[in-house]
């Protein structure tokens, strides 16, 4: 098992820095190379730049009154859940569709009915 990660491409964990502005603040990201990569992909199906997703991400947090106390955490959850919602079927990585147009509502209706069944085998 360990050699699917330990034998991976070492340029995928080595970090790098990202500085860019939000509400005209000066900031950086730091974070492994894996994760812009995915960034950039999800960008990419919504016609965006890093740059910008990391923006409209910011924005939406913050109007959803998420704790921002450690948004590079924030954005290495959404990378892997992109990558989980990829492996779950829910949406597909050679689709061009962009997620903006995805049926969020559904996808997260799916997933709370099966977080239920799983806590509660009655359910099922």
């Amino acid at each position: 098992m360990c050699q699917l990660f330990i034998n991976a491409d070492p340029a995928h964990w080595v970090s790098r820095t990202k500085s860019l502005r939000i509400d005209g603040m000066a900031t950086s990201v730091r974070m492994e190379n894996f994760f812009w990569e995915l960034l950039e992909e999800i960008g990419r199906r919504d016609g965006m730049t890093v740059n910008q997703l990391i923006t409209k991400l910011y924005y939406e947090s913050i109007d959803a009154d998420h704790d921002l106390g450690n948004f590079t955490s924030f954005l290495r959850v959404c990378c892997a859940r992109y990558l989980a919602l990829i492996a779950e079927g829910e949406i597909d990585r050679t689709d061009t569709t962009p997620l903006a147009e995805i049926d969020a509502a559904g996808i997260l209706e799916r997933e709370r009915t099966a977080h239920r069944t799983s806590r509660d085998p009655r359910l099922n």
